[in-house]
């Protein structure tokens, strides 16, 4: 295959990706978007394959070998993974993609006459930047998305861990990395290289550690970005089409979408990158939530305030996820609407742990598009509802990010749940939520309290309402 056909065809690839997150940016088209993107990334990989035949049918079939493995290891995570750990596969995903860009930047320093970048030592300063450039994105990208995978996944603290001086740690390892890509760029040295890599290991430790698991939505989009942006370091160097497109589309969707969440949380990036919520604020003394009284309630007397609703309000959570409550709740839905009930779903920007979570598990639930609406749609809406039905949400729906300055959340716009007739609650406890902090919901006199797994009480309250 000539040098043109390929180009033509990486170009092709190209818009087949545009038209993929062209698709995905609606629920009626996702499923088309997702096909645009698999024969985007078919053609993307064929081409590369056919253009580089010539260094050798072994190492052809090396490469066919790989990728067979990697999709058989794929498929399998695809078809086993659950709804709840998929923030988790997608932070591994950010850091193989990451962890791809450090190897492809070193191939190339090691075999450049492969990549047609000249001969050893005589690589062009240009080049040698692009590398130094997708390496260090790379490296942060792969050990700050295992920090958020440990996170995510309950390894480690969803509690922002604060390292003393991490301020000025961060600027002096960021002035170490401009000044080891200045060298490496003048002398090509190997070592060089590879304590550009140390350093920005370390630097992508040090940026997530401090995060709190609240802000994890937009570290996950954040690193999504990132991991966009070494690629498209790495297809410069490369001179791939494919790679450019793909990792400027990729870098500059995620960047957009963290100023989606941090504007959905009332947040700044660079104050989501300096520590997180509640990372500089005490912790309130054991206890202190159960010296306050709250309304319990039963899934009979839930059951009996939806039944006579007209209008009910759902909004899901993490809890939601946890439990796998989706399918039920879903059919608390139809019930109501047979009888006559209006029902909404409210989604906030960051319910969940990864942008668009819950309109995941709503959609796995066969939940209508046209009764999920976002946060700005469906406020106005709650002061009309009569029952607003919380499922394990609970930094979202807090209204002491709208009345206590004190609050490390507040100022975050938050759900109006308050604002309905009847609040019913679904939560395992009094426990604060993934931001460390009390919810004042629980105490307001128009809130009922369902304590118990998500899916047992929707189901629960599903008998009931039958």
């Amino acid at each position: 295959m000539n040098a043109n056909l390929a180009a033509l065809l990486y170009l092709a690839s190209g818009v087949l990706f545009i038209l993929a997150l062209r698709g995905l940016s609606s629920p009626e088209t996702a499923r088309q978007g997702n096909r645009y993107g698999v024969i985007g990334m078919a053609v993307a990989v064929l081409t590369t394959l056919l253009y580089h035949l010539p260094a050798g049918f072994g190492s052809f079939v090396l490469v066919l070998i790989s990728i067979g493995i990697g999709a058989a290891i794929g498929i399998w995570r695809a078809r086993t993974i659950q709804m709840t750990a998929m923030p988790q596969l997608v932070a591994l995903f950010h850091a193989l993609v990451g962890l791809a860009a450090v190897f492809v930047a070193a191939s190339a320093l090691n075999a450049p006459q492969a990549f047609g970048l000249g001969a050893p030592d005589a690589i062009h300063a240009g080049s040698l930047i692009e590398m130094a450039i997708g390496a260090a994105i790379g490296a942060i990208t792969f050990t700050g998305s295992v920090i958020a995978y440990l996170k995510l996944d309950d390894k480690m603290t969803g509690r922002p861990i604060l390292i003393a001086n991490r301020h000025a740690i961060n600027i002096g390892l960021g002035i170490l990395l401009l000044i080891f890509a200045i060298a490496f760029s003048a002398t090509e040295a190997h070592f060089v290289f590879w304590l550009i890599v140390l350093v920005a290991l370390a630097l992508g430790v040090l940026l997530i550690i401090p995060i709190g698991g609240a802000d994890m939505p937009v570290v996950i989009s954040m690193l999504n970005s990132y991991s966009g942006w070494a690629a498209a370091a790495v297809g410069f160097t490369l001179g791939n089409l494919a790679l450019i497109i793909t990792g400027a589309l990729v870098g500059s969707s995620g960047a957009i979408l963290s100023y989606v969440m941090c504007k959905g949380m009332n947040r700044g990036f660079v104050s989501v990158i300096l520590g997180g919520f509640g990372g500089e604020v005490a912790p309130k003394e054991a206890g202190a939530a159960e010296t306050r009284q709250v309304k319990q309630g039963s899934a009979e007397e839930a059951a009996k305030l939806l039944g006579k609703a007209k209008k009910v309000i759902v909004v899901p959570g993490y809890g939601l996820a946890v439990a796998q409550a989706q399918h039920a709740l879903r059919e608390i839905a139809d019930v109501l609407k047979k009888k006559g009930v209006e029902v909404k779903y409210a989604i906030h920007p960051v319910a969940g742990r990864m942008p668009g979570h819950m309109n995941v598990l709503l959609a796995e639930a066969n939940v209508p598009y046209d009764e999920v609406f976002e946060l700005k749609e469906i406020n106005p809406e709650f002061s009309e509802a009569d029952v607003a039905l919380v499922i394990g949400a609970n930094d979202v729906t807090n209204p002491a990010a709208k009345t206590d300055p004190s609050s490390p959340i507040y100022g975050m716009p938050i759900l109006d749940v308050e604002e309905a007739k009847t609040v019913l609650f679904v939560k395992r406890g009094l426990g604060s939520g993934y931001a460390g902090v009390e919810n004042e919901l629980f105490f307001r006199d128009n809130t009922l309290m369902l304590f118990g797994d998500a899916k047992k009480m929707a189901e629960s309250i599903l008998r009931a309402l039958d």
